[in-house]
This record gives C-alpha cells, structure tokens and sequence, in this order.
C-alpha cells in the first residue's frame, strides 16, 4: 500500500502560491509585499516633492489636496506631525498621476547638477587662465567677442595676487573678478 499526500501539500491556498486558479479572486491582485513597495515607493516621491522650489511646485498639475498636504507639511514642526502628514501625503499619491511628478523631480536634479558643472567648468578655466598663456588663446579662439584686453588685465591682476604666495595668505578679490567675468561667457 502507497501512501498518498495529502489533497493540500504542495500548494499554500491561503498564501496563494501556485498562483491559484484562473478565476479566483486573488489571481491578478499584488502581494502585500508589492502594494507595501509601491506605498514607499510613493511616500519617498512626495518627500521629493516637498522639497522643490515654490515656482517648480507651482508649476506642477496637482490635485489642491495634494497641493494643501504639501504646504501644511511645510508648516508643520514636530517630528511625529512631519511623519504622519508624509504618510498622507503618499496616500493622496496614490490617485495622483506619478510619471509627471516623477519627471519634475527628475528635472529640478537635474539642473541643479548642469549648475554646479558650469560652476566647476567656470572655475577650470579661472585656474587654467592664472597658471598658463596659451589657455588665455584657446579661450579667446573659443570665445572670439571676448574684450582680450580687459581678460588680459584681469588675469594680470590674479596672477600678482597669487604668485609665491601660500593659499591662506592670498587675496582672493582679482582671482574672484576673473570667475564672476568668465562665468556668464560659458
């Protein structure tokens, strides 16, 4: 005589692995695990959202209740009030359209990092500008509506300022005249 398994081994019908049947209920609905994910996932966009600019915020399509969750958020002070006036905000998340908002955040990273590169690039040439001549002709050949003689002057200036000097005894107002003029030109 065989023994035989019993009817439920093999497949967890309160967990629904194996996926249940065609037409039950729970085939096509997400785990909790997902729906938990999906939550965060929600409630970490909206963290993102109370961080951009009035004007960024302004120019986002939000439902007012979203927009008013956003701005009590903001008024709020104590820690406990701030954790749960997020969590209803991704809960209003929940209806809002995310790409869009998704999108916004995205840009506003964005372009804080293009700043910050123009700001390095900036700086790049300042420095290159003191140390080397032949950095003051490749930029007057990249940037020929360049006033040569009053790039020349400047540079001047910075170089007198730095030269022999150690970093801390350095007078920084030519060197910082030289980056606020090459700065716009980028």
């Amino acid at each position: 005589m065989t023994r035989r398994a019993a009817p439920h081994r093999g497949q967890d019908v309160h967990y629904g692995e194996g996926g249940g049947a065609p037409g039950d209920a729970t085939a096509g609905r997400p785990s909790k695990s997902e729906m938990k994910r999906a939550s965060t996932s929600l409630q970490s966009l909206g963290a993102e959202l109370v961080e951009l600019s009035d004007e960024r915020l302004a120019a986002l399509a939000l439902d007012d209740r979203l927009r008013d969750a956003i701005a009590e958020y903001r008024r709020t002070r104590s820690h406990e009030g701030r954790r749960r006036q997020m969590q209803y905000i991704g809960k209003l998340m929940r209806q809002a359209d995310e790409a869009p908002l998704r999108e916004a955040v995205a840009a506003s990273k964005l372009g804080s990092a293009r700043e910050t590169l123009a700001l390095h690039e900036a700086e790049r040439w300042r420095d290159a500008l003191i140390a080397d001549d032949a950095a003051l002709q490749r930029w007057v050949d990249a940037h020929p509506d360049t006033d040569v003689q009053h790039l020349r002057s400047l540079v001047r200036a910075a170089r007198r300022d730095t030269a022999g000097l150690p970093p801390e005894a350095r007078q920084p107002k030519s060197s910082r005249e030289l980056f606020q003029y090459v700065r716009p030109r980028l």
